[in-house]
Formats: structure tokens, C-alpha cells, sequence
């Protein structure tokens, strides 16, 4: 008989392991990761942009992707097109952007794969005869070694030569040169300390679900059981 349990502990486990999943997941596909230096309408670097556009922009390159000005297609009315610019895995800019890329994606894999379970936690709290929460709060600490490991390469990526044509000729391994740094970054990092306070808290949730309480409402029949 499954028996359903929510507690606020474990309510907040899982919804902060499916924030976390997303959080990362969302992170990895932006182009958001490097802000170039504002630069002309028709700067040396981007041939393409837009004739007598009004202002300066800010290009932006990700681990595979990148946003450039609006080409000037009327049927498009953004200020910016952002798509991937490797159309395979060995297009991407730098060798070590691809071990972060193959870091990034097994550690996200490993957190959806988690957040997945996590909704079933509910009903099942065991299997194989352990604690379900101490094996996701594992599998969440192994992908946020693996998320530590794409973000340390990452920034040694900075001297490639796309890296080079958003952020000038100073840019190299661990310094952006002219660029800064997006969203998307500080948003993987956020979530790489967040999947570890995940993996610890995880303790905290198997804990709330096989407290006394829980056992006396069992015994007492219930299939639904909410505690704070």
C-alpha cells in the first residue's frame, strides 16, 4: 500500500532540487556566459550587423551559443538573434569549453534525473531497501562535483579565438579581457552551491519522512499523512 507523505522538509528538498535542475539546465543553453565590449553597428567583428542601427551593442557567446544584432529581416522585430554557432560538438570555440560542456550536461542530467524522482518521493521513500532521499542527495553531490569541474575549465577557455574576437586581444586563459561576465555564469555557479545544500538538506527530508510521527500515523491507518 503506498502510503503518501509530505512534510515541509521534504516539500522543500524537492522543490529546490527541481529549481536547481532548471536553474542549471537554463544556464548551460544561454548565450549569456561572456558580454562583449559595446562595439559599432559594423564593427570589425560582426560584418553582419544591422546598417545604421542607433546604438552600440553588446554581443554575448556561450559555451555553444551566441547572440548577434538583428540582421535587419523585417519580419523579425528583436534587437538580437541569439542561436547556436557550433552546429556540432567539435565546432565548439575551445577544447576546454567541450569538457565543460560534456561536465556541464552529465551533471544537469544527473540533477533532472533527480528532480524527477524527487516528485515520487511522496509515495515512495525507499528502494532496494535505501532511503531514496540519501541515494538522490548522493547523486546530487557527484553532479555538483562534475558542475565544479565544467565551471573551473570553463574560464580556461577565455584564449580561444572566439573568445578573443568578443573580448579583444588581451583576453586569455582565466582573463576576459574586455568582456564581462553574464548572467548565465553567476546563475551556474548559484546553482552548483545549491545542488550541495540540496545533497545535505536531502538528510534533513529522509529524517522528517521516517520521524515517530509518521510511523504512529501509519499504524493509525492513514494513507495520506501531512506534517510540518
Amino acid at each position: 500500500m503506498c502510503h503518501v507523505i509530505v512534510t515541509c522538509r521534504s516539500m522543500l528538498w524537492t522543490l529546490l532540487s527541481i529549481v536547481v535542475a532548471f536553474a542549471e539546465l537554463i544556464a548551460f543553453m544561454s548565450a549569456d556566459w561572456l558580454i562583449g565590449k559595446a562595439k559599432a553597428p559594423r564593427g570589425p567583428m560582426e560584418p553582419d550587423a544591422q546598417p545604421g542601427a542607433p546604438e552600440p551593442y553588446h554581443p554575448t557567446l556561450g559555451i555553444y551559443a551566441r547572440c548577434i544584432p538583428n540582421p535587419g529581416v523585417q519580419h523579425l522585430q528583436r534587437d538580437t538573434l541569439c542561436g547556436p554557432y557550433a552546429e556540432s560538438f567539435g565546432e565548439i570555440a575551445s577544447g576546454f569549453w567541450q569538457a565543460t560542456a560534456i561536465f556541464l550536461a552529465v551533471g544537469i542530467f544527473i540533477l533532472c534525473t533527480v528532480a524527477l524522482v524527487s516528485v515520487f518521493t511522496m509515495c515512495v521513500q525507499s528502494i532496494m531497501k535505501k532511503s531514496i532521499f540519501n541515494v538522490c542527495g548522493l547523486l546530487q553531490g557527484i553532479a555538483g562535483l562534475f558542475l565544479i569541474l565544467g565551471l573551473i575549465l570553463y574560464p580556461a577557455g577565455w584564449g580561444c579565438q572566439k573568445a578573443i574576437g568578443y573580448c579583444g586581444h588581451y583576453a586569455s586563459a582565466y582573463k576576459p579581457g574586455d568582456c564581462s561576465l553574464g548572467w548565465a555564469f553567476y546563475t551556474a555557479i548559484g546553482g552548483t552551491v545549491l545542488t550541495f545544500i540540496c545533497a545535505v538538506f536531502s538528510a534533513q527530508a529522509e529524517i522528517a519522512t521516517s520521524s515517530d510521527k509518521v510511523q504512529e500515523e501509519i499504524e493509525e491507518g492513514k494513507n495520506l499523512i501531512c506534517l510540518l
